[in-house]
């Protein structure tokens, strides 16, 4: 693939610094720092951390030309030149981005087939009525923990798009409250980079599958364990670590950026939801650095030269944004962004990625039909970090209101009667996980705990 624009400045010139893609300057205009970098090229040598380069992909066609070529272009980080030298500091904040881990996103051919038709499949058993149901039970839930406060205020951030996916993610594993409790801190730890996180989300997780080899259920957890690839335990915990992170942090961009587009004063009055959110997954990409690709052999990308072992990132919100697009924006699918990927790589849980995120707003907006934002979207400070683009808060005004408790029915949706359907075709069934059916003990203080018991109505 061979592209002709001249770069900025000759390749290592010592009187140029690379962009550094990190810091309050990059999250306040990133776009800024997208332009400059395009008119190197299609890539560009950029800093995604202190003391770590690497090669920054900003091109639509560039970025679709790597995500379509594994054979050229492979996941698996221990090829990564830099690390293997020792010229990447320990306590970088790019390592636990892109070092490898065993799942399915830094493995190749083979063995990511056979990881990712596991999660695949596992993800296609999710029965999607009584998901929506779960998002809606898990925004009453948060909204009643500040709807009927005084001052009418809140930060939606904190409050509503980080736990949400939290919490929904801790059901579809089938966690029981002290689990669940553990999985959320332990991923919540993780994003705020609390010491001892990774301990705290392993344990839980541990705890979670020799659960499920003792007691089965209609969960993911469950349905990774029982498929024909025949994962290991320490594969099962990589994957469900792989959907954690992969989904509840880009979901909570999702949902925070496309409430504040709807609620901005410039939203087109009449505009659906749905529209929110894809115009967040077109100009707001909620994982906006990532993917990273390690050539096989030396590749020319237009001026740049793409060495063999050296770490080449999708940036799918430079992507996303390119201005040769409007060239050919008609002819583009509205579902044409790559906020999901593209490729054997693409996300596998799109869907139901997209109906939470929808039905987030939707519940939030039902449930308090007179918010307001508390700021405009050009007053709002983002994450200053590379990988994600989101709001760092979004402060809100309504008017007080109490939100009613649930029943475990409620949670669950209407039952049918026994042998009515019986799900034959192995769809995942909300309604029978334990951790909502079962009438657990409330003994534990965290998150999940505390939800699961306000949905008995305790």
């Amino acid at each position: 693939m061979q592209h002709n624009a001249p770069p900025e400045a000759p390749a290592g010139c010592p009187a140029h610094r690379n962009v550094p893609l990190f810091g309050p300057e990059f999250g306040a205009d990133p776009q800024r720092h997208y332009d400059r970098l395009r008119r190197m090229g299609p890539s560009a040598p950029v800093d995604i951390a202190p003391d770590v380069e690497v090669e920054l992909v900003t091109s639509y066609d560039a970025a679709l030309y790597i995500l379509h070529n594994p054979a050229w272009f492979v996941r698996d980080s221990r090829r990564w030149n830099a690390l293997k030298e020792g010229r990447v500091p320990r306590d970088s904040p790019a390592l636990p981005m892109l070092g490898h881990r065993p799942n399915a996103l830094f493995a190749d051919g083979a063995a990511h087939a056979r990881l990712r038709q596991a999660i695949t499949d596992s993800l296609a058993t999710i029965d999607e009525i009584r998901l929506v149901r779960l998002v809606q039970r898990s925004a009453d839930y948060l909204v009643s923990r500040f709807a009927d406060e005084p001052h009418g205020r809140a930060e939606l951030m904190a409050d509503y798009a980080q736990p949400l996916p939290l919490l929904v993610f801790s059901e579809l594993f089938g966690c029981p409250p002290e689990i669940g409790d553990g999985v959320i801190a332990g991923i919540r730890g993780i994003f705020e980079g609390a010491p001892g996180a990774d301990e705290v989300l392993s344990g839980a997780l541990t705890d979670l599958i020799a659960l499920k080899h003792l007691r089965p259920g209609a969960d993911l957890t469950t349905r990774l364990l029982e498929h024909s690839a025949r994962l290991s335990d320490e594969e099962v915990l990589h994957q469900l670590v792989t959907l954690l992170s992969g989904g509840t942090l880009p979901l909570a961009a999702a949902i925070g950026t496309g409430t504040a587009l709807y609620l901005d004063a410039d939203w087109p009055a009449g505009l659906p939801v749905e529209d929110a959110i894809m115009r967040t997954l077109w100009h707001y990409a909620p994982i906006a650095n990532y993917a990273a690709h390690y050539p096989v052999q030396d590749v020319e990308l237009g001026s740049r030269t793409l060495r063999v072992g050296d770490p080449v990132l999708i940036s799918f919100a430079g992507a996303n944004t390119d201005p040769k697009l409007t060239e050919h924006r008609e002819q583009l699918s509205a579902k044409s962004h790559l906020a999901f990927g593209a490729g054997p790589h693409a996300c596998p849980a799109k869907d139901p990625a997209l109906l939470i995120a929808v039905h987030a707003v939707e519940s939030l907006l039902n449930r308090l039909p007179d918010v307001v934002m508390a700021a405009t979207l050009g007053e709002l400070c983002w994450n200053p970090a590379p990988w994600t683009r989101a709001p760092t808060s979004l402060p809100v005004r309504f008017s007080p209101r109490a939100v009613p408790s649930a029943t475990a029915t409620e949670v669950s949706g209407a039952r049918e009667a026994p042998g009515a359907s019986g799900f034959p075709d192995g769809r995942f069934d909300l309604a029978s996980s334990p951790s909502v059916a079962a009438p657990a003990p409330h003994h534990g203080k965290g998150m999940f705990s505390r939800f699961l018991a306000w949905a008995r109505g305790d």
